[in-house]
């Protein structure tokens, strides 16, 4: 398919809305789902990467007094100026890693088998820390994302490095990374949210500068409807998550996760689903 038809962007833009702040992978999910609905190849790919924007939006919005409050307080309030460091320091290892192995990583990982084992390999991390915060509650020292200073913040940016491999999953590489490195999963969570914004805006400006012939005003619609998508299903979900994670943990995600991964690699391997 060389281009989206409206169904399409409208089913990417909910899928990218759910599955980016959740810790299951949204490159992964529209990975797979590209493939089933038949658009892949460079233009789905510049698509991806436009809705991502329209997720993003939808953290800016929910978190639009903080972000304010620090934008007034950039240059007379310490912990304004402490909280863009720690984001500033966190976002450096996935944009150094990311100009320096995104084409290759491209090249061989963006395919639906490749995500499958990622997907597994993710779910057994986050079962390992999520037991490993139960039997050791007295790791957990950082409850509120104003108590990180920039070592805590570097920690969580290598762990979102690790996200350039598509099935991981940035959201949960960094929440879980933060867990691991003594943040609350609350703390951890909202990290990860105001992480996304420079991450994610970066990464849509950097594939629209380089590949804008590919936006053509045919596609404009399908790109409008599939970024409108992805706005209105993050808010929700990123609404949702909030609420989720102050009483719940992320064991519900080890099984939807592995049952995922399964899933992609059963049909592949018995020829059920030819995979693109």
């Amino acid at each position: 398919m060389d281009q989206p038809t409206l169904v399409t962007a409208l089913i990417l833009g909910i899928v990218e809305g759910l599955t980016e702040f959740l810790p299951v992978s949204s490159t992964g999910h529209l990975i797979v789902t590209g493939s089933l609905l038949g658009y892949t190849g460079d233009q789905a790919k510049m698509f991806e990467i436009v809705i991502q924007a329209g997720a993003i939006l939808a953290v800016c919005w929910e978190y639009r007094a903080r972000l304010l409050g620090v934008a007034r307080g950039l240059f007379s309030d310490a912990r304004a100026q402490r909280f863009v460091v720690n984001l500033a320091v966190a976002f450096m290892p996935a944009a150094v890693l990311g100009l320096a192995f995104g084409k290759a990583i491209k090249a061989h990982l963006f395919a639906p088998v490749p995500v499958a084992c990622a997907f597994v390999a993710g779910a057994l991390v986050i079962l390992w820390a999520e037991r490993r915060q139960k039997l050791r509650p007295e790791a957990t020292r950082i409850e509120s994302v104003d108590d990180m200073r920039w070592p805590d913040a570097l920690k969580v940016g290598l762990a979102q490095s690790l996200a350039l491999v598509p099935g991981t999953s940035r959201s949960g590489a960094t929440i879980i990374g933060g867990m691991l490195f003594g943040l609350s999963r609350t703390a951890a969570t909202e990290f990860s949210f105001f992480l996304a914004i420079p991450t994610l805006f970066a990464a849509t400006g950097y594939e629209v500068l380089k590949g804008g012939g590919l936006l053509l005003a045919r596609d404009l619609p399908a790109f409008g409807v599939g970024f409108a998508a992805a706005f209105v299903s993050a808010f929700l979900c990123v609404r949702w998550l909030i609420r989720y994670v102050s009483h719940h943990d992320f064991i519900p995600f080890v099984w939807y996760r592995l049952a995922f991964g399964a899933m992609i690699l059963a049909t592949a391997y018995a020829g059920i689903v030819r995979w693109d």
